[in-house]
């Protein structure tokens, strides 16, 4: 991650006034970034896997199967489910995006490439869904899970709350 603005986003960007964050740019650095994510590992990024990939990145809000469906059939390209939750998974196997569990839906990953693991917060108002890194966290994730015995191999953190955009809104 090069770009000034994918460096600001996964440092918490996404939580910035509307007037402040240029999704275009956004959605522009997220293509670029899984563009490159796929031509390291050999995956092939095809048109539908993309179109899939810019509906996950339409907002900040996770998006579910069937709403990339909708809006796909909307666009005239009437793929079917099996087809749409092949691409997400494809998507999900590459690190291009992420599963938000408890809303049943999927949102863009901001550092594509990077061994990771998934930690949101959730904002009840707004619906947005913004990914942050924190090393101390994972950190004790793994000695908790150590000390049990216990292999963690995937961890999704979600906290739902409200966010800094929607609290000064109060």
């Amino acid at each position: 991650m090069s770009g000034s603005h994918a460096h600001d986003h996964a440092a918490g960007h996404r939580g910035a006034p509307a007037a402040a964050h240029d999704h275009k740019l956004c959605v522009a650095d997220a293509l670029a970034m899984a563009d490159a994510a796929c031509k390291v590992r050999g995956a092939r990024f095809t048109d539908l896997r993309r179109r899939v990939f810019e509906l996950v990145w339409a907002s900040h809000k996770p998006v579910g199967a069937y709403g990339v469906l909708e809006k796909l059939r909307e666009e005239g390209l009437g793929s079917a489910p099996p087809t749409v939750y092949r691409a997400l998974d494809f998507l999900l196997e590459h690190g291009l995006v992420h599963r938000v569990e408890s809303l049943n839906a999927f949102v863009g990953c901001t550092h594509p490439g990077e061994a990771h693991r998934g930690y949101f917060l959730i904002c009840r108002q707004c619906g947005n869904a913004e990914e942050f890194r924190e090393p101390s966290l994972a950190v004790a994730i793994g000695r908790a899970a150590s000390a049990r015995g216990f292999d963690a191999r995937d961890v999704t953190l979600e906290v739902a709350g409200t966010c800094a955009v929607c609290v000064g809104r109060r």
